[in-house]
C-alpha cells in the first residue's frame, strides 16, 4: 500500500511509554508516516513537541482540549502563541466542544475553543477540532473564524450526514477513525463517506483510542497503534468503491498539503 499520513495519535499517553519505540517502528513497517501527535493540554503540548525533537518522522498539534478548558487562562493562551510558533507544531488544537461528557461547564468549553480560534488566526496555523454532541454551537462559534483561519479538520468525524453537509459546506476537511470499522456503532458513516471530496479527506488512529474491529484475528491488547491504519483506508475503499492504495495516496497527499509537511 502506498505510505500513510496519521493525521491524530495520542503517542504522549501513559499506555505508549514502555515501549513508544516498538510503536514507531510497527507504524514504519506498515509505511506510516510521518505521523502527526495530538497535544491536548499544557502538559501534552510539551511533550508532544518533546517526541518531535527525539523521533524523526513526527510533528505534533498544540492546544487545549475542552475536557481541560476548566484549566485555560489568559496566560496559557500567551504559551500557546509562542509554542505554536516552533516549526514542529503543524496545527492548533486539539480544540471544540464535548457536551456528551462535558467535563468543563459548556460555557467555559465555549471560551476557551473561541480564545483558541483567535489564537489560529493570529499565527496563521491550521485547526485540528474536535467535536461530539455539541454541533450547533460548535458551527456557531467556528463560523465567524473560517474566513481568517487557513483550514480546519473535524477530527475523528462520528456523526450524522447532514452534520457532514454541514462541515463540507463551510470547507472543513474531515479525519476519519477505526470508528467506520465498528459494525456496531460506524457501520452508518460507511453510506455517506464518499461525500467527503478526496481533496478533504484523511485517516487517523487516534492511538491508543478507537481500535479497528475489523483486525482479525483481533490483537491481544485493545490499545490502539499508528500501525492499524491501514484498516481504516480498507473500509473507506470498501465503502467508496475505490483500492486501498488509491485511498491512501488521496489521503496522504491531502494530509501534506493540510499540514504542509515536507
Amino acid at each position: 500500500m502506498h505510505s500513510l499520513i496519521d493525521i491524530g495519535a495520542n503517542l504522549t499517553h501513559e499506555s505508549f511509554q514502555p515501549d513508544l519505540e516498538q510503536v514507531l517502528e510497527r507504524a514504519s513497517t506498515q509505511g506510516i508516516g510521518p505521523i502527526v501527535v495530538t497535544g491536548a493540554s499544557a502538559s501534552g503540548n510539551v511533550a508532544a513537541l518533546n517526541l518531535t525533537r527525539r523521533f524523526s518522522g513526527l510533528y505534533c498539534t498544540a492546544g487545549v482540549h475542552p475536557h481541560e478548558a476548566s484549566h485555560y487562562t489568559e496566560a496559557y493562551g500567551s504559551e500557546l502563541r509562542l509554542l505554536g510558533s516552533a516549526p514542529e507544531i503543524v496545527a492548533m488544537g486539539e480544540c471544540g466542544l464535548d457536551f456528551y461528557r462535558d467535563l468543563s461547564p459548556r460555557q467555559v468549553q465555549e471560551r476557551c475553543f473561541s480564545a483558541q480560534l483567535e489564537i489560529a488566526c493570529e499565527i496563521g496555523k491550521p485547526v485540528f477540532l474536535h467535536e461530539r454532541d455539541a454541533h450547533d454551537r460548535f458551527v456557531a462559534i467556528l463560523g465567524p473564524f473560517l474566513k481568517m483561519l487557513p483550514k480546519v479538520v473535524v477530527h475523528c468525524f462520528t456523526g450524522t450526514r447532514s452534520q457532514l453537509e454541514t462541515y463540507l459546506q463551510l470547507g472543513c476537511y474531515i479525519g476519519i477513525t477505526g470508528w467506520i470499522c465498528d459494525e456496531r456503532r460506524g457501520h452508518g458513516l460507511k453510506d455517506f463517506i464518499g461525500l467527503v471530496p478526496p481533496d478533504r479527506l484523511m485517516v487517523e488512529s487516534d492511538a491508543p483510542y478507537l481500535l479497528p474491529r475489523t483486525i482479525k484475528p483481533p490483537p491481544k491488547s485493545r490499545r490502539n497503534e499508528p500501525c492499524y491504519l491501514p484498516y481504516v483506508v480498507e473500509a473507506i475503499a470498501d465503502a467508496v468503491g475505490k483500492t486501498c492504495e488509491q485511498v491512501a495516496a488521496e489521503t496522504t497527499a491531502t494530509a501534506k498539503e493540510f499540514f504542509n509537511l515536507k
